[in-house]
This record gives C-alpha cells, sequence and structure tokens, in this order.
C-alpha cells in the first residue's frame, strides 16, 4: 500500500521537532556533571541555558520568511545539518572556556529556530484544513518524546561513558535524519513525482495556501490584537515551557533544603521523575490535536475551539505549577507534572494552530515572528531562574512566576484571539 505523501512529510517533521529537542534538552542533563567539572555557579548556568535562544530568537523570523518564499525543504534540512554539527563541537568549545562554550550555544540555537516556522510554512501547502490540528499535534509530540529520550539516554551516557559522548552521539542522529530528508521531502506537493494524483487533488483542494508570500510589514503585526494574542500566549507559554527544559533535571536533582528532590542522576527514581510527565505529555499533544479537529469536524466553531482549549490548557497548567511547591511527596509532584503537561497538550488546539487561520500562505513568517516573541520568554527564563537560585536558593518562586505567566497569557487570548484571515 502506497503510504500518502503528506504522511511522510509529517513523519520526518516529527523526526526533525524530535532531534532539534534532543539536541536542545541534552545539556540540561549534562550540565550537572560539566558544572562539577569546570566549577561554574547557578548564575553562569543559567546564561548557558539562556544564550541558546539569542541564536534562536533571530533566526526564527528569518528562517519563516525563507520557508514561505523559496519552500521549506532547503531550509529546514540546512538547519538540521548545521545544529547536528555544531552539537557534536560542543564539547570541544567547552575545553575552551567559558565563552566558547556560549559561542557554539548560540550557532545552535540559530540552526535550531528555523525548525517550527519552516515545517508550519510546508504544512500550509501540504497538510488539508481538516487535518492540521492534528497533523501538528502529531509533530509537536516530538518535543516531549525528544525530551524524555535526552532526558533518559544522555543519563545512560554519562553513567556509562561520559557527558561528552551525549553531544556526539545525539549530533549524529540529525545527520542521518538529513539523508533521508534531501532524499524524500520535497517543499510543494506538485514537485513530488511519486504522489497520486488522488492525494494531490485533495491537498489543493483543500489545503490553505497554495502559493509564495511576500514580505509582511512588521508593523500592521505588531497592531494586529488577534495576531498578538499568539505572541504573547507563545511568549507566556515558552516562559514555563523552557524554564523547565532547562531546570527539571537540577529540580529533581537539587537538595531538599533547597526545595528540591534531592535525587541523584544516576538513579533510577530520577530517570522516572523526569519520564513520567513527558510521556503523558506525547499523549496529551496528540489527543489535544484529535479533539479540535473533532470538535470543528462537528460543526463547533472554529473560534470557539481555539478559545476553549486554550484557556483550559493555559489555566489548568498554572493551577497544577502553583501547587507543586506546597507539596512533600515526590509522587503527588510527579502526578502534578502530569496533569500539567495534559492541560499544556490540550493547549495545542488554541495558539498553537491558530496562525494559518490568519494568514494562511504567511503561516512560517507568522509562526517565527510569534515565535521570536515567545523566545525573549526562553532567554530571560532561565536568566531568572538561575538568579532566583543563585539569591534565594529557592524554587518556590520560579514555580509561582511560570504559573502567573500562564494565566496572563490564556487571558489575553481568550480576550483577543480570532480567526478571520487577516493577512491576504
Amino acid at each position: 500500500m502506497l503510504i500518502p505523501a503528506r504522511f511522510k512529510l509529517i513523519f520526518m517533521s516529527f523526526l526533525a521537532v524530535f532531534i532539534c529537542y534532543i539536541d536542545r534538552v541534552n545539556i540540561s542533563v549534562a550540565i550537572i556533571p560539566m558544572q562539577e567539572q569546570f566549577g561554574w555557579n547557578e548564575a553562569q548556568i543559567g546564561i548557558i541555558f539562556s544564550i541558546f535562544y539569542v541564536g534562536y530568537f533571530f533566526s526564527m523570523a528569518v528562517g519563516g520568511f525563507l520557508a514561505d518564499k523559496y519552500g521549506g525543504k532547503t531550509v529546514l534540512g540546512l538547519g538540521v545539518l548545521l545544529w547536528s554539527i555544531f552539537t557534536m563541537l560542543t564539547p570541544a568549545f567547552s575545553y575552551n572556556g567559558f565563552l566558547a562554550l556560549l559561542f557554539i550555544r548560540i550557532l545552535i540555537g540559530l540552526g535550531e529556530g528555523i525548525t517550527f516556522p519552516s515545517w508550519h510554512s510546508m504544512y500550509a501547502r501540504w497538510i488539508p484544513f481538516k487535518e492540521r490540528t492534528r497533523a501538528i499535534a502529531i509533530t509537536n509530540s516530538g518535543i516531549p518524546a525528544g525530551t524524555i529520550f535526552a532526558y533518559v539516554i544522555s543519563a545512560i551516557i554519562i553513567a556509562s561513558y561520559s557527558w561528552e559522548w551525549v553531544f556526539y552521539s545525539f549530533g549524529a542522529l540529525g545527520l542521518i535524519w538529513f539523508f533521508f530528508w534531501q532524499k524524500d521531502i520535497h517543499s510543494y506537493p506538485e514537485q513530488d513525482k511519486k504522489i497520486s494524483l488522488e492525494e494531490l487533488t485533495l491537498i489543493k483542494n483543500e489545503a490553505p495556501a497554495d502559493s509564495n508570500a511576500n514580505k509582511l510589514p512588521l508593523l500592521s503585526l505588531l497592531t494586529n490584537l488577534p495576531f498578538m494574542s499568539i505572541a504573547i500566549a507563545t511568549f507566556c507559554n515558552n516562559w514555563a515551557l523552557f524554564t523547565f527544559l532547562s531546570y527539571l533535571p537540577k529540580y529533581v536533582n537539587s537538595p531538599v533544603s533547597m526545595g528540591g528532590l534531592g535525587i541523584n542522576l544516576d538513579s533510577s527514581v530520577f530517570v522516572l521523575m523526569v519520564l513520567f510527565p513527558s510521556i503523558v505529555s506525547v499523549t496529551a499533544l496528540i489527543t489535544g490535536g484529535y479533539l479540535a479537529d473533532t470538535l470543528i469536524k462537528n460543526g463547533y466553531k472554529v473560534l470557539k475551539v481555539r478559545k476553549t482549549v486554550n484557556t483550559i490548557g493555559f489555566f489548568g497548567s498554572a493551577f497544577c505549577l502553583s501547587m507543586i511547591p506546597l507539596q512533600e511527596s515526590h509522587i503527588t509532584i510527579v502526578i502534578l507534572l502530569c496533569i500539567t503537561n495534559a492541560f499544556s497538550g490540550l493547549a495545542v488546539g488554541g495558539f498553537g494552530v491558530n496562525h494559518a487561520d490568519l494568514g494562511p500562505k504567511y503561516t512560517g513568517s507568522l509562526v517565527g515572528i510569534s515565535g521570536s516573541i515567545g523566545m525573549l520568554a526562553a532567554i530571560i527564563s532561565p536568566l531568572v531562574a538561575g538568579l532566583i537560585l543563585e539569591i534565594t536558593g529557592s524554587w518556590v518562586l520560579i514555580f509561582n512566576i511560570c504559573s502567573a505567566a500562564l494565566l496572563f497569557g490564556g487571558t489575553f487570548y481568550l480576550i483577543f484571539a480570532g480567526v478571520t484571515e487577516q493577512f491576504k
């Protein structure tokens, strides 16, 4: 049986996100032995985490524009190739000093920044509207899947070999992916010589975009409230997301006296503490995508679906995060982290797919620009967390700030989100 060409694109894009996150999250585990070896303080750790997103910030908007203008295949392929090479060079730069490590982290961020706008741009041209949310949800499930893999396999590699091999082995996976991406994937469905006429007709009739895009005026974006509701929701979601992507292993590993859980890196309990919430996240993202598509298919208004699932996701996550610092039981904390991720997955049908509603052929640019705004949170939040730990030695304030950010982002989106096409 011939596998539909768009399903191959979804699978390879899922793998791109998976590889993106294993190369992003690996240092969250490797930083524990690296800090011991190089003697960095908590503020320096925060800088190492956040500097990655400086590069990410600059390449995200550019990547979206290039993907919309010239096609996502080349843009995403080059991004994965470059960041994979830079990941493999990380140990060498680490041994050349703190500033050298910061430099290679910026380069990795520059490579990874094009990931999401590139495949979003391709999906606007490949994926029929009724399949869009689930396709995006499946692809985004590469985030928790990559996180699981990075947390668990990094700990195993460090215990069995050394932290350096985390970067060597993870980077090599991107090189393998690049070979198959170049061989089997195309920017536009009409370029694929193996696609069936039936599938091509379906895509041409139902995919939201069928042409290249011109450049969008930045001022019109920044004054457009439906677009800014996506950007602000992205910023607030990223504040919580990237705080915990960076610091969850350290939270689990930190002494109980600091508000951490005091679990050793080589303990099986450590693996379980970071594993279960990520597994729930994979399931929740896919389920949330199918739920939103099903509700729309059954006649519910698109705007109502977007706002409802987003509000439940953001407010539910905020409540659970605010409860975690009050708990003493490891089991209760894991349960709350799992429920947090379940709520977060539900929100995939809200702000996470809203870009193509506002401007189908500009999807890559809209994802890139809103993502760049969101990346400001990814730059700032690890710095803030590092400073809080350095000054207070406590995790409570970190959790509360994340909860407040989610409440604000969910409220702003609820008030100002829209689905009417804004950019034509």
